[in-house]
């Protein structure tokens, strides 16, 4: 059986029926060599090639056959450097549950909904009451707004999981889910992660790795405000005092300082 995104034409070798086409083969090396994962060049090449889009495995297969399975180091740099070359290209969307025992003397279930600018990993969250799409769109509304305000960082593209919160490319009527709608009206493309692969939206996961870290274990909030203002606090830590691995050992606000206005966030 040949894979989903190889030609079959009757009489050929089956070596050849089972290799990929060689355009798509050449589309993986090139980005491979850019130092993206398996995960990252499926999603990259799905919208350009649809049902021929290769699967992370068979990207992996292609990377072996050019011995570039392994990274080296000046790969894994241009990764660092080619993913995403100016702020807004692409942003990075997702939501995060918080231990319901995170306020003071209370048991209930909150979240936090985060946007982050890929580019620069500048990155704004709110806390929202649950995950219905209708709340999640308005927490998204407002991580938009604030990113666009203090940073001057509007989008592009926008990549989320396939939650329901989120919609999802299977979708027939996009402009009738809330949080489509809203990329819809401003104009930006809305790409999502492989299933089951979270390794694609990988810098906002390390995000939340960061804000429980910092932040979240062991704190204790004495209500819902207090979570909120500690939070804002953070967020300008984190993307104007915190350095970074990911950038090179930057603050967020150093990928981008010469380009905003000089406004920062209220922190009290």
């Amino acid at each position: 059986m040949t894979s989903h995104y190889c030609c079959q034409v009757t009489g050929d070798p089956k070596y050849k029926t089972n290799r990929p086409i060689k355009f798509i083969e050449n589309k993986v090396v090139v980005l491979r060599q850019k130092g993206l994962n398996r995960y990252e060049i499926s999603a990259i090449l799905q919208p350009q090639l649809g049902n021929l889009t290769p699967s992370p495995s068979g990207v992996y297969n292609i990377a072996k056959r050019y011995k570039l399975n392994i990274l080296k180091r000046p790969q894994k740099e241009e990764k660092r450097k080619i993913i995403k070359e100016r702020m807004g290209e692409m942003g990075h969307i997702d939501v995060h549950y918080l231990n319901r025992y995170i306020i003071h003397d209370t048991v209930a279930k909150r979240y936090l909904v985060a946007v982050q600018d890929d580019y620069s990993r500048i990155t704004w969250a709110e806390v929202i009451d649950d995950t219905k799409s209708l709340t999640v769109m308005f927490g998204a509304i407002k991580c938009f707004n604030a990113l666009r305000q203090y940073y001057g960082i509007s989008f592009e593209e926008m990549l989320s999981d396939n939650g329901s919160e989120f919609g999802n490319k299977l979708l027939k009527k996009k402009e009738d889910h809330p949080f489509e709608r809203l990329l819809i009206e401003m104009g930006v493309k809305h790409r999502y992660t492989q299933p089951y692969h979270p390794q694609t939206n990988g810098k906002i996961e390390r995000f939340w790795r960061s804000i429980e870290e910092d932040l979240l274990i062991g704190t204790d909030f004495k209500d819902t405000e207090d979570l909120k203002k500690e939070l804002v606090e953070y967020l300008y830590y984190y993307n104007n005092e915190r350095p970074h691995q990911g950038i090179g050992g930057k603050k967020p606000v150093e990928m981008i300082e010469k380009k905003i206005k000089g406004v920062q966030p209220e922190t009290q």
